[in-house]
């Protein structure tokens, strides 16, 4: 699969996107002052432990108190291996390309027992802030490399489950037990695939010295406070996702051009030539017909090739995603036309999430299908589509209404979130009174205050379509109004006033 990494590093924000096929399948977004902290190690003060939540509220030196859970504080590093290893099998954390902290089961901790109200603890932020929440921190720190995963409180080695081939799994299971320290652990990323041992030992020692170095800071460093921060989002790009699958990585800024070369020429030199400086008079993200599908992910309605589309509505709770046949009719029958509409829909649904970074619960509402083995196939099309996503998705089987249920674990905020803001009409509902509406509100309004309007002539400063829809169909009922209550009623069209706006004052 054709894959480019595109990066537009303008004054202010840094967009980073990629490409599979010629399509955004994944994009990032960082502005200045708005930096990630995901990654980011501090040290902290517990300031409120709840025994009945298991949980913990540390204070990181953001506005609100991240919060961690008793899983995150876990610190017997034997049992915790043990629960890493099942039957002798590897069990590797959820998502070992993204390089963060790792959740524990339970069992019969106690978060009391682990945590005091004003102790110092050391942690890293796995979520980001997410809507009014606080971050997630976990004190199972991880710090990644370009291929490994360093994770210095557990004594586990793990291999991505994205390298399949099980001779390259076990000859790099070997080489990393044969020369790391004991008393700590590492994850073979999948950009260690093929990678020579020299070059993983050379990796291993930078994140360990690395790792030395966050402990002196962390023991004279002050409370609460910021001791490692991760790469900005264009080295994380080249990091992450700059591997040997990518033809190559186009960037428009020479400043951050010259950085990705010193940094690629440390960890990866043999991928230095398929970085370009792109230097066309046409934007960049112009050039690869970025900038209109960044429109199309953004919009609520998602049009299927078909004629078919699908609707994504996003509420506090869950995602929705309904599919519509739309402007297609199909050639046979009804089954294989609703059959062909969902099966499509699988596809641009996966690509969607992916895209717009949808997480927590998703209810996918396809159209009702009679055949049992046609839902079947909907169901395991759609779990092949989501195999190359990063994010770890769970997928119930589809319920005879049509439904299936899904989970996609969320580390930052979706696309929506950062690129828009709630409307400041509606406060985010989507919907408007309509004309009509306002215009029955303001004879109400004039029925319930006419005692003191009496004998008064009444002005009505409305938005001109509401005048329009007042001085026009209406008419007849604020002539009426007039003749009952003997009052002459002027209106009066403000451009300045919102279309649910409207002022109602008496004239001498």
């Amino acid at each position: 699969m054709a894959s480019d990494l595109i990066i537009n590093a303008a004054p202010g924000e840094t967009r980073v996107a990629l490409l599979e096929n010629g399509a955004v399948v994944e994009l990032y977004i960082e502005r200045a002052g708005e930096r990630s902290i995901a990654g980011n190690i501090y040290k902290g003060r517990v300031v409120r432990v709840l025994p009945g939540m298991q949980a913990a509220f540390v204070d990181i030196g953001m506005d609100k108190a991240a919060f961690l859970y008793v899983s995150d504080v876990y610190d017997n590093a034997e049992e915790m291996a043990e629960i890493m290893t099942v039957g002798g099998g590897e069990v590797e954390p959820d998502d070992p390309d993204s390089a963060r902290p790792v959740s524990f089961p339970e069992r019969d901790l106690h978060i009391e027992d682990r945590l005091q109200e004003g102790q110092e603890v050391l942690v890293q932020v796995a979520k980001e802030p997410l809507g009014g929440k606080g971050a997630r921190i976990t004190s199972h720190i991880s710090i990644p490399g370009r291929h490994l995963v360093l994770m210095p409180t557990v004594d586990h080695v793990g291999v991505s489950r994205r390298i399949e081939q099980d001779k390259e799994r076990r000859r790099l299971r070997e080489l990393i037990l044969g020369i790391k320290p004991p008393s700590c652990g590492f994850i073979a990323r999948t950009a260690a695939e093929g990678v020579e041992r020299d070059q993983i030992k050379a990796e291993m020692d930078f994140l360990l010295k690395l790792w030395q170095t966050i402990q002196r800071k962390s023991e004279h460093g002050p409370v609460p406070g910021l001791i490692h921060q991760d790469l900005d989002v264009t080295l994380r790009a080249v990091r992450d996702l700059f591997t040997h699958e990518v033809d190559k990585l186009v960037i428009d800024s020479p400043t951050e051009y010259e950085k990705i070369l010193r940094f690629v020429d440390t960890f990866n030199p043999e991928l230095k030539a398929l970085v370009r400086l792109y230097e066309e008079p046409e934007p960049l993200f112009d050039a690869y017909g970025i900038e209109m599908e960044l429109q199309r992910a953004l919009a609520k309605k998602v049009w299927l090739k078909s004629g078919g589309y699908i609707v994504i509505e996003k509420t506090e709770a869950l995602t929705a995603i309904d599919v519509n046949t739309g402007r297609y009719v199909g050639k046979r029958n009804l089954e294989e036309t609703i059959l062909k509409t969902n099966l499509e829909a699988v596809k641009e649904i996966a690509y969607q999430l992916r895209l717009r970074n949808i997480g927590g619960i998703i209810v996918l509402d396809f159209i009702d299908m009679t055949r049992e083995l046609n839902r079947e196939k909907v169901f395991n099309t759609l779990k092949d589509a989501l195999r190359r996503d990063k994010s770890k998705t769970n997928i119930l089987k589809m319920s005879d209404l049509g439904l299936i249920e899904m989970t996609r674990k969320r580390t930052k905020e979706s696309l929506s979130r950062v690129l828009c803001e709630p409307c400041l009409y509606c406060e985010g509902e989507g919907y408007l009174k309509s004309k009509q509406t306002i215009c029955y509100e303001i004879f109400r309004e004039i029925e319930r205050d006419h005692p003191s309007l009496a004998g008064h002539r009444i002005m009505v400063e409305v938005h001109p379509a509401v005048a329009n829809l007042l001085c026009d169909e209406e008419r007849h009922l604020l002539e009426n109004l007039e003749r009952r209550y003997q009052v002459r009623i002027t209106v009066h069209a403000s451009q300045h006033l919102h279309l649910e706006q409207y002022e109602i004052c008496a004239l001498a």
